[in-house]
């Protein structure tokens, strides 16, 4: 092991998983403005972030805030929720395709999609608490009903 080695810490430690969550962040970030074909100058004006700072996101060099990404977010018009996931700010979200499908809509609006989430999720807990026990095979209760007897 060469002194280099010792002096730097191990991979795969603290830092370096924010440095990769940032990394991540901004080339989603970049992806998304692009699909949006939406210029880096036009989203830190629509973002109200500035454009320096923007593009130390984009390049993973900062980590941005909740608040940032929300800004950022709406100068998207994506959902912010999906931007705190990607951040790792957020669990990944039930609910399946359904659930991505919602979010992906670009004719709804955060709202209209947050309506459409929070029925669709009370719908699943319904059901779920409404599922039958299952049923034991005839196997177990043929086996049971010998030791009973």
């Amino acid at each position: 092991m060469s002194d280099n080695d010792r002096d730097q810490p191990p991979s795969g430690g603290p830092m370096e998983k924010v440095a990769d969550i940032a990394s991540d962040i901004g080339e989603y970030i970049r992806q998304q403005r692009s699909n949006a074909k939406i210029s880096l100058r036009q989203l830190s004006k629509l973002a109200g972030v500035s454009n320096p700072y923007l593009s130390q996101i984009e390049r993973g060099v900062r980590k941005p805030s909740a608040e940032i990404l929300q800004q950022i977010a709406k100068g998207l018009r994506i959902s912010a929720e999906a931007l705190y996931v990607q951040a790792g700010i957020l669990d990944l979200p039930m609910g399946g395709p359904v659930g991505d499908a919602i979010r992906a809509d670009t004719e709804l609006t955060e709202r209209q999609k947050q309506v459409l989430l929070d029925v669709y999720e009370s719908f699943r807990r319904e059901n779920a608490a409404a599922k039958p026990e299952p049923v034991a095979s005839t196997t177990e209760q043929a086996a049971e009903s010998k030791e009973s007897a």
